[in-house]
């Protein structure tokens, strides 16, 4: 996932409004059996540790992700799902691996540090025994005092921010009051708040500082860079030291650490005491094909009527580098594939044709649901629709993570949220009870939702999600939890069979705007 955790932007639900949809009686047998099939007879973790542990990390454009994606459609196909295909959905461009990576704090003793190389950085030419330079700098002209010192050398920034012992737990749940506070009113907002003209110059101030650095850096000619981001605890967080781009320029090896080893090492030069260290990467950037893929596949419809619409379902399939993406998002990805697996285990025979979609490319933008959309649905930018478009019942999203449904948010789509409530109930003691009018960013239903299609992410409690798995060297198979994945699985499942089985569509919202990029 490509975002904080929750942003709201939307109304609240208030009150049904005249033109609602009524909820159509359920099925409760067919809700029990679903239930039932996901409770007592999961394979949920069994995909979540083939997406995970054995195929490894998945980031955009590797092995790993090529690796997971044909292991997905066989296993789709082996449940008996139709017409499945790793779909390109566009260029994405080199993708990019780690073969080796070591990392130590040799002096003024030896030990072994934690850290990873940044994606898309370089290897380092073989093995590096160097001292460390900190570099403080607050503007341009603070570089000027390292001219003709980093020639051979690893160079880091100064630690300024403590490290402090928090003494709240690191996984939560939502309390009866926070889902109760989420479903009250508040004030519709066009967005997130714009920055001030001074936050606005000051993030250009840091950007064009970090820019300069590097160039200098590369310049004064540095063996490495040494960075990191928030985190505690040998927990760091990952991300991309350069850009993916066939024709991005060369940088410096770099690797992302843990804030203890950064802060230690930063510490000792302050000191005066020197500082070295031997550090190795290799990795390897992949050129031969430079697009991009999703995973599709579908259980066909069989009203002669209706078989022509599609309910989606989806989650990206691919993550980040430093672990093995398991909340962010295999979690997502094996309660979806979990769901359309209780509906055919079950052979129930939805009127309209449900089709899964396994994202690629979601963390560095959306990619993949937004080429699928603009290749199959429409184009947000023109708002010009294709003919599928309104074929489109309804697309239901998982990826805030291993924590259980608890609602889920409806858009500001006022209109679906009596049948929501309906088809929550079964699910009501299992904790699942919440549904709101606000909205969720930074995840794959917003694709559906720019075109003014019926786009949904669950209401998942956070757990560690924020604390200490997102994009993380932690976000491991061990960080699921198993109990809330099943719960999870079969709520998708009635949602995902409840559309494909009414008479109508989900209600949609009216058609937004064109959004042509400035």
């Amino acid at each position: 996932m490509n975002k904080a955790f929750t942003l709201v932007l939307g109304a609240a639900f208030l009150a049904v409004p005249a033109f609602a949809q009524q909820a159509e009686p359920l099925d409760a047998a067919v809700v029990e059996k679903i239930r039932q099939e996901g409770l007592k007879n999961s394979q949920v973790m069994d995909i979540a540790f083939y997406l995970t542990d054995v195929n490894g990390p998945r980031l955009s454009g590797s092995t790993g992700l090529a690796k997971a994606n044909q292991w997905a459609k066989d296993k789709l196909t082996s449940w008996g799902l139709k017409n499945a295909v790793i779909e390109p959905w566009g260029t994405f461009g080199k993708g990019w691996e780690v073969e080796k990576s070591y990392l130590a704090l040799t002096k003024p003793y030896y030990q072994p540090m934690i850290g990873s190389p940044k994606a898309w950085t370089p290897s380092t030419n073989g093995p590096v025994k160097a001292q460390v330079v900190v570099v403080k700098a607050s503007k341009e002209e603070d570089l000027a005092q390292y001219a003709g010192k980093l020639k051979g050398k690893v160079v880091m920034m100064e630690v300024t921010t403590p490290i402090k012992t928090t003494f709240r737990a690191d996984g939560s749940r939502y309390t009866d009051e926070q889902l109760q506070k989420m479903a009250e009113p508040v004030q519709p907002t066009a967005g997130r708040t714009p920055m001030t003209e001074e936050q606005m110059a000051a993030f250009r101030a840091r950007r064009a500082l970090a820019t300069k650095m590097s160039e200098m850096f590369a310049k004064e000619g540095a063996v490495a860079v040494f960075s990191g981001r928030s985190g505690s605890h040998g927990t760091f967080f990952t991300s991309n030291g350069a850009s993916y781009a066939l024709d991005a320029p060369t940088v410096l090896p770099e690797f992302e650490m843990a804030q203890e080893d950064l802060a230690r090492m930063s510490r000792l030069v302050s000191a005066g005491i020197p500082v070295e260290v031997e550090l190795e990467s290799k990795t390897r950037f992949l050129t031969e094909d430079p697009q991009g893929y999703n995973v599709i596949a579908e259980i066909p419809g069989t009203d002669k009527k209706l078989k022509s619409e599609i309910v989606m379902l989806g989650g990206h399939i691919d993550s980040w580098h430093a672990a093995t993406g398991a909340t962010d998002n295999a979690a997502g990805v094996a309660v979806m594939m979990e769901a359309v697996r209780i509906i055919k285990a079950l052979n129930l025979q939805p009127k309209r044709t449900i089709r899964i979609a396994l994202w690629g490319g979601e963390e560095q933008g959306l990619y993949g649901s937004r080429g699928y959309a603009k290749k199959h649905l429409g184009d947000p930018q023109t708002m010009k629709l294709l003919p599928e478009h309104a074929k489109i019942a309804g697309y239901f999203n998982l990826d805030n993570g291993s924590g259980k449904i608890r609602g889920i948010y409806t858009q500001g789509n006022e209109a679906v949220a009596p049948l929501f409530k309906e088809w929550m109930k079964p699910f009501n003691d299992l904790g699942a009870t919440t549904v709101t009018n606000r909205n969720t960013g930074g995840t794959d239903h917003l694709s559906f939702d720019g075109l003014g299609l019926p786009g949904f992410q669950f209401i998942q409690d956070e757990l560690e999600y924020n604390t200490r798995t997102h994009h993380t060297n932690m976000d491991t198979y061990d960080r699921l939890q198993a109990d809330d994945l099943k719960q999870a699985s079969v709520i998708v499942a009635n949602f995902v069979y409840q559309t494909a089985v009414r008479k109508d569509k989900l209600p949609r919202k009216a058609l937004p705007q064109p959004k042509p990029q400035s």
